[in-house]
């Protein structure tokens, strides 16, 4: 390989790497802002909204080759439906609900129980086996989420004292969980069309639920404006396509270690945009997290980026 050639691919590798950094970053902002407009938006208005939005935007992406993947689509509905509820209705529904009454930084630290609960939910749906070193890995990261879910408190964990907010984020991460392994049952289609048939179904789902479910509130200020904007845009549809992209270039290891840093990265946002106190059991569980994803990374990675 040419000295041109290897600048090339060191100039692909960091743009990989910048790609999933604002992954990260869009991802974990969508439960700070969340957390941090609670007081304007209800849960409920603010998933439908997102959703209602992120597909009007996804619909001229998809448009062209919908029709040729609507056949795939539409014998696999069965599978789609499961994915739709429990990554597009359930997941963020909850999660808002919870951001109601846990903060932004143990909300978005639990998510390091995801792939403790992906593993375990492989085995049984699929029977598949990991290596010892990737198992301990995730064990010790979820350990960490566990202190710092439960701030530390050994009598807290004993007591299994879990605040509302806490028990919903955590049932939003077994949600996320479940749509991470059944990902595998999804129709071979385009990328665009699969997420189109998701978003829209999410939104025909929640619209009726944001109609009939008490306890709303929506001030349609400018912050509010703001908010509904960057969750339909961001996290919603540009994040999955950089995710999309970062995987094609990197593989899937690469991405998915990066992307376990996500917790990290949204503590430390909490902390600098919402003025969230980070305490001693913060960084303890930081530090189990990050020595598990070490851990359970690979050992060898695709670096044909």
């Amino acid at each position: 390989m040419s000295e041109n050639e290897h600048a090339g691919a060191r100039q692909a590798g960091w743009l990989t790497y910048a790609m999933l950094g604002c992954v990260m970053a869009l991802w974990a902002g969508n439960a700070i802002v969340g957390r941090a407009a609670r007081a304007d938006i209800d849960p409920i208005s603010l998933a439908t909204l997102r959703w209602v939005g992120a597909s009007l935007l996804v619909t001229p992406l998809a448009w062209r080759g919908l029709r040729e993947d609507w056949p795939a689509l539409r014998a696999a509905w069965k599978p789609v439906v499961v994915l739709c509820l429990c990554g597009i209705v359930g997941f963020n529904s909850l999660l808002y609900y919870g951001l109601q009454s846990t903060t932004a930084t143990k909300a978005l630290l639990m998510q390091a129980t995801i792939p403790g609960l992906v593993l375990v939910f492989a085995a049984l749906a699929f029977k598949t086996h990991e290596p010892l070193r990737k198992i301990a890995g995730i064990a010790l990261s979820m350990a960490g989420a566990l202190y710092t879910i439960f701030e530390g408190s050994l009598d807290s964990l004993i007591a299994l004292r879990l605040g509302q907010g806490d028990l919903l984020v955590f049932g939003a991460c077994v949600l996320w969980a479940i749509y991470t392994v059944l990902l595998r049952l999804a129709p071979k289609v385009r990328p665009a069309s699969l997420l189109w048939v998701m978003f829209v179904g999410g939104s025909l789902v929640l619209i009726p639920l944001a109609l009939l479910l008490p306890g709303h509130h929506l001030a349609w200020t400018g912050p509010v404006v703001l908010v509904v904007g960057y969750v339909a845009v961001f996290p919603s549809v540009v994040a999955y396509f950089l995710f999309n992209a970062a995987v094609a270039r990197a593989g899937p290891a690469i991405a998915g270690q990066a992307i376990a840093l996500m917790p990290l990265a949204g503590a430390l946002l909490a902390a600098l945009l919402l003025g969230e106190a980070l305490h001693g059991y913060h960084a303890v569980g930081m530090v189990a997290i990050l020595a598990g994803i070490v851990i359970a990374a690979p050992r060898r990675v695709n670096r044909a980026s």
